[in-house]
């Protein structure tokens, strides 16, 4: 069947946007302003993608607040009071999805005490455990793993090779990408004598009198809970709690590559980038950011609100609201400005120099 696309004015009244021009044009994908056809939406939402347009063959644009669209050639516009935000809807409303097929494919295997929701798919080679919970309206993708007494709400969506471990509990609407882990066991080990990464935690750099000794594990006996509308980026993990469960608050995502240790409690509205490691039991509060390639070290607190740029390494507590940057992380001015000191120190290493030489000489002039 033939995809018939959206007209203008179901865009604009799906997106709460202003609609121009002629509003039953349809339009079948979004495209950019340079490549769009006749048949494309293409985003352009401010004057450098608008000089695109010409390059291009699109009759009707995304376009910003005030954009003169007759005098861009286009013969409709949709403008959204916020085009960035609008992005959101426009590319929900014509995602073509993954091509997931409907209902239980022959080759999934699915424990009989397992329960599936009204108008679950699983898609081929997928093993769902005993006692599992799948909510109504789930799509579990191919070559998936969910364990014993594993719970998903309604609505979620798993990429292909998700893994799900045993008692891990999430809520509605979970999204998780190619290869994400949920649920495998923290990387927990002890020695029967006091050891000497111990002794250097706790002297700053002495190891003391310790000797080596093999290491013991400590076994998770805890699980990990998700809260709603949470997602979880590709080959990303989150370690089950030691006692407790590893949480993750509400509509907290997650980016690829990150890793979340044992016994960590992720508030709500956090948006962890790639490649952050998150050390165990590990606090951290709502509306978090953590930007790429964060580190976090274990057993510290980081409060509502905290920003930490790109590359950042937090080795202690953090107080809300705090904008943080650097190794180790401090406030991002204060960072910038021990930056720009850096940068002057060669120069300040010539003037000193050439003081010193000056004043050498004027005593031998003496």
């Amino acid at each position: 069947m033939t995809d018939t696309g959206h007209s203008v004015m179901e865009i604009a009244a799906a997106l709460g946007a202003e609609a121009h021009g002629d509003t039953s044009l349809r339009v079948t994908r979004a495209a950019e302003p340079q490549t769009a056809t006749a048949d494309d939406l293409a985003i352009a939402t401010n004057q450098t993608y608008a000089d695109a347009l010409s390059a291009g063959q699109a009759q009707v644009g995304l376009l910003w607040e005030g954009a003169d669209w007759e005098g861009l050639g286009l013969k409709a516009a949709i403008i959204p009071t916020r085009p960035r935000y609008a992005m959101s809807g426009i590319t929900k409303l014509m995602d073509p999805g993954q091509g997931f097929g409907a209902g239980i494919h022959p080759s999934a295997v699915i424990d009989p005490t397992a329960e599936l929701g009204e108008g679950v798919s699983v898609g081929p080679l997928t093993v769902i455990g005993p006692g599992a919970k799948i909510g109504a309206g789930s799509v579990i993708g191919p070559q998936c793993f969910i364990g014993w007494n594993a719970q998903l709400g309604e609505g979620a969506f798993l990429r292909e090779g998700v893994g799900i471990g045993a008692r891990v509990r999430i809520g509605a609407r979970f999204i998780a990408q190619p290869g994400a882990r949920v649920g495998g066991d923290g990387f927990s080990y002890v020695t029967p004598d006091r050891s000497a990464v111990e002794a250097t935690r706790s002297t700053l750099g002495s190891q003391e009198d310790t000797q080596a000794q093999s290491w013991t594990r400590i076994h998770s006996l805890g699980a990990v809970t998700l809260g709603d509308d949470v997602e979880i980026g590709m080959n990303s993990v989150i370690d089950c709690g030691t006692i407790r469960d590893t949480v993750v608050g509400d509509r907290t995502k997650i980016d690829n590559l990150v890793h979340i240790g044992h016994n960590c409690v992720v508030g709500t509205d956090c948006l962890l980038c790639g490649c952050v490691g998150v050390a165990g039991s590990v606090d951290i509060g709502n509306f978090v950011i953590l930007g790429g390639q964060v580190g976090v070290s274990d057993n510290i607190f980081i409060g509502d609100g905290v920003i930490a740029g790109g590359g950042s390494k937090i080795l202690s507590n953090v107080p809300a609201g705090r904008s943080i940057l650097g190794y180790p992380a401090v406030k991002m001015e204060t960072h910038v400005d021990t930056y720009k000191a850096t940068r002057r120190l060669p120069r300040l290493m010539r003037d000193v120099a050439a003081l010193q030489k000056a004043v050498f000489k004027s005593d031998k002039s003496d």
